[in-house]
């Protein structure tokens, strides 16, 4: 049997390219899965990141003493260098919520889509309220609904909708575009004590 050596040359030519070319793409998955918790983390931006070094002088604690409630809420640090939001909800004199809120100047926040907490709950139910800017009387608001346990909350922007003071409004969700406060509130229409232990909060 006769074999063509041009052939057998280009068949082993077309072996050496497929061979180079699964060793390059299987470096380049290697190099992709060694960098992408980097570029995540790259694409990601701190608010607000809890630990024994940060001072609570931007945070403010806001109960409904605002409305004549009777409700009260303390925002420290703990000892594992932790936000710890605890108090008592009182219905008393019509009142009912407790909140911490952080104001800081207006960042862009258009090339992000979602915040992310790390966060101790107590099982029960907290809305997270952002603000687009100092001079929205509104907030868009995020259920949150903890375990117990710690855990990670990711809270798209598209689903945050605009209430103010307990009322849904006839208004677009959440653009995204802009954010100046971030407040954490506990109102869930019955006497509790409560207790939401916070790591970090950031943007992706």
């Amino acid at each position: 049997m006769k074999i063509s050596f041009g052939l057998l040359e280009s068949a082993m030519k077309y072996t050496s390219i497929t061979a180079v070319q699964e060793v390059v793409s299987l470096n380049a998955m290697k190099l992709i899965f060694k960098w992408l918790p980097l570029l995540v983390m790259m694409q990601s931006s701190f608010l607000f990141d809890f630990n024994d070094k940060v001072t609570l002088d931007d945070w403010r604690v806001v109960n409904d003493g605002v409305m004549g409630g009777l409700s009260q809420g303390k925002f420290t640090l703990n000892e594992e260098g932790h936000g710890f939001f605890h108090g008592n909800v009182s219905l008393e004199n019509y009142g009912g919520f407790s909140s911490v809120r952080y104001a800081f100047e207006i960042r862009d926040t258009s090339k992000f889509s979602e915040v992310i907490i790390r966060l101790k709950g107590d099982g029960k139910p907290y809305q997270l309220r952002v603000k687009s800017n100092m001079n929205q009387r509104y907030s868009y608001i995020a259920d949150i609904t903890t375990s117990g346990a710690w855990e990670i909350i990711r809270l798209q922007f598209s689903d945050m909708y605009p209430a103010f003071r307990g009322r849904l409004l006839d208004l677009p969700k959440y653009s995204g575009k802009e954010m100046s406060e971030i407040a954490f509130l506990i109102g869930n229409k019955k006497k509790e004590t409560f207790a939401l232990e916070i790591d970090y909060i950031k943007l992706q």
